[in-house]
């Protein structure tokens, strides 16, 4: 058991911060990038002695997608508003006015498509890699590649994305 846990502990060092940007890119919030990368990470540990290490790292792509696409399914029900907000550091990789637009535009395209878009362009995932992420077709991922990028033009050429939210 031993072995196992370090095996683990070693593949969640060299993995969680990749698979936490993954998380961020998919829903803009890195207390939230977080969460989802945790709780991933807490699934891809109960199935451990199950994973092929040939194919842990989609596996953990996969896991991280569907706990994103359920937070969108389910809300956030479970958290509730403070009266008062507590000190929020800026995002590490905070940069001019046009990445955070990119970046609030991203945030207007719906969660399914946000998903594709994420896998396809920040994790450089080939049509088929995302199709088998998913769970879903070649043909889905195409259509929805191109409504996802439709849908972020539109949103960050027409300006209807809120910076503010990015100001912490």
């Amino acid at each position: 058991m031993r072995g196992r846990d370090q095996e683990f502990a070693e593949f969640f060092s060299a993995r969680f911060d990749g698979a936490r940007r993954i998380a961020y890119a998919m829903c803009g919030s890195w207390p939230d990038a977080e969460e989802i990368a945790q709780a991933a990470f807490v699934k891809l540990y109960a199935r451990w002695s199950k994973v092929r290490t040939d194919t842990v790292d989609a596996y953990l792509r996969t896991i991280v997608t569907r706990v994103f696409l359920d937070t969108k399914r389910r809300g956030r029900a479970r958290e509730h508003v403070v009266a008062e907000l507590p000190d929020a550091a800026a995002p590490p990789d905070a940069g001019p006015g046009e990445r955070l637009a990119l970046r609030a535009a991203l945030l207007a395209v719906p969660p399914g498509q946000r998903a594709v878009l994420v896998l396809r362009f920040v994790a450089d995932l080939s049509v088929g890699q995302v199709a088998e992420t998913l769970g879903c077709t070649p043909g889905t991922v195409k259509s929805q590649t191109a409504r996802g990028l439709a849908a972020l033009r539109a949103a960050y050429r027409n300006g209807e994305v809120n910076l503010e939210m990015w100001d912490a």
